[in-house]
């Protein structure tokens, strides 16, 4: 294609589909010292919302024998109370599109985190309608934050993509870390009541709400900096010229990005759900086993902060999948043949493992997309089919385990599955976007 004549309004370019007329490129200036605070806050912002998005989750498991305890539900229908959200991750996450479209992205992640504290907040209630109405709501809000974060970022960070999808992925797992650590010893903060240990988690979202109130006022493209016409867009109501979500409905490295998330997802949830009974099983204390999970965090805190920056910088970049796989493989292994002689490598290995595939799953939304726009599609695509499809991990496992009364065929499911995490992931990582169909403009960044 010819050089475009910044000049002109508009240009005419030939395509394989005739003649389409481009948005000439824009030239911005890279951010000065006026924006560099605002850009600091607003990054604050999304990755505390990032913090708050696995909380309201994560919370639940350590304390869901005293639910049981003391509502006097049945073990299936207590489960329901970690199996509904992450369905809800899914279902609810193609409503972010349109919510986008009415309300403008920044907005949105605003009401979506004042809606996350009032679900937590809600199951303070003396009720068991409102203990799973709060649980819908939690899962409903982070469902549309999963999609939207990933969006933010390539909307308002594209030139400090990989350290902030670093920071996003980390915050998730130090999120759901600092839940499932601490809820329990909130018991007896207060008097043993779980809704109170619920309850507080609301605090943290509250304070992740008050923080985006700038950007929930701010006008559109009113912040500095080299992706300042991206984010006007993205604040905008009407995306106007967007392409249609179905556009990239039959796209391979869509349906990959897709795949790899939704593997990857499955995996982690199952292994949150089970690994706990498998130790308990081999003989190790219910509080022992606990912690084990707590345990896993840890390094995958670690892999989820440098991953994406060292990815990039990859060849091939397909090596990132094949060290999950292999960590995480090998971590399956050592649960199924010797689960408590080695149970501290065996997490470990875990943790670093999940901490790769979740951050890399993350970021290929990203890396994958040419545009904030498509950034948005990708992210409603890959977390809404993949969340769906997680959740049956957790019901499968759970269901083999009845049928055979051992871990050996759910632990053997669990390392097939990851043949085909690694074909999924190792598409997604080829340097190639979604289709992009139609015109899109192109920045030319002036540093002063």
């Amino acid at each position: 294609m010819k050089r475009l004549d910044p000049n002109v309004d508009q240009e005419h370019s030939h395509t394989e589909e005739g003649v389409a007329l481009v948005e000439p490129p824009r030239r911005v200036k890279a951010p000065g010292n006026r924006g560099t605070v605002s850009l600091l806050i607003l990054g604050a912002g999304l990755i505390l919302i990032g913090l708050n998005l696995r909380i309201g989750v994560a919370s639940v498991g350590p304390v869901l024998s005293n639910i049981l305890g003391d509502l006097d539900l049945s073990a299936t229908v207590a489960s329901l109370l970690t199996t509904i959200p992450v369905f809800a991750f899914g279902a609810f996450a193609f409503l972010a599109p349109g919510l986008t479209r009415r309300f403008g992205m920044h907005r949105v992640l605003g009401i979506i985190v004042i809606v996350l504290a009032a679900g937590i907040a809600l199951r303070l209630q003396p009720s068991l309608l409102a203990l799973f109405s709060g649980t819908v709501l939690v899962g409903a809000a982070i469902a549309v934050g999963n999609v939207l974060l990933p969006t933010a970022i390539k909307s308002d960070f594209s030139h400090r993509a990989g350290l902030m999808m670093g920071l996003y992925s980390t915050s998730l797992f130090l999120g759901a870390s600092m839940a499932s650590g601490l809820t329990v010893p909130m018991l007896s903060v207060f008097d043993g009541s779980w809704r109170s240990a619920l309850g507080i988690w609301a605090i943290p979202a509250v304070l992740a709400a008050v923080l985006w109130i700038p950007q929930m006022l701010r006008r559109p493209g009113s912040l500095a900096g080299p992706d300042a016409g991206r984010r006007g867009a993205a604040d905008a109501p009407s995306e106007v010229g967007e392409p249609p979500f179905r556009a990239i409905l039959t796209d391979p490295i869509g349906w990959a990005v897709t795949g790899f998330m939704g593997i990857q997802s499955m995996s982690y949830y199952a292994a949150l759900t089970w690994v706990p009974a498998i130790f308990q099983d081999s003989g190790m204390s219910a509080g022992q086993a606990g912690w084990m999970v707590s345990f896993s965090a840890f390094p995958a805190i670690l892999t989820c902060l440098i991953t994406p920056a060292i990815a990039q910088a990859l060849r091939p970049r397909w090596i990132g999948v094949v060290a999950s796989v292999v960590l995480v493989g090998a971590a399956f292994v050592g649960l199924l043949v010797a689960p408590l002689a080695g149970a501290y490598v065996w997490m470990t290995m875990l943790g670093l493992g999940q901490g790769v595939a979740i951050s890399l799953s993350l970021s290929y939304i990203v890396w994958r997309s040419p545009d904030a726009h498509h950034t948005g599609h990708v992210s409603t695509m890959a977390q809404g089919f993949g969340y769906l499809f997680a959740g049956l991990g957790p019901l499968c496992l759970g269901w083999l385990h009845t049928a055979t009364g051992s871990w050996t065929a759910p632990l053997i499911a669990l390392i097939v599955l990851l043949v085909f995490q690694l074909v999924s992931g190792s598409i997604a990582s080829l340097d190639r976007h979604v289709r992009a169909r139609g015109a899109y403009a192109r920045e030319v960044v002036l540093r002063a």
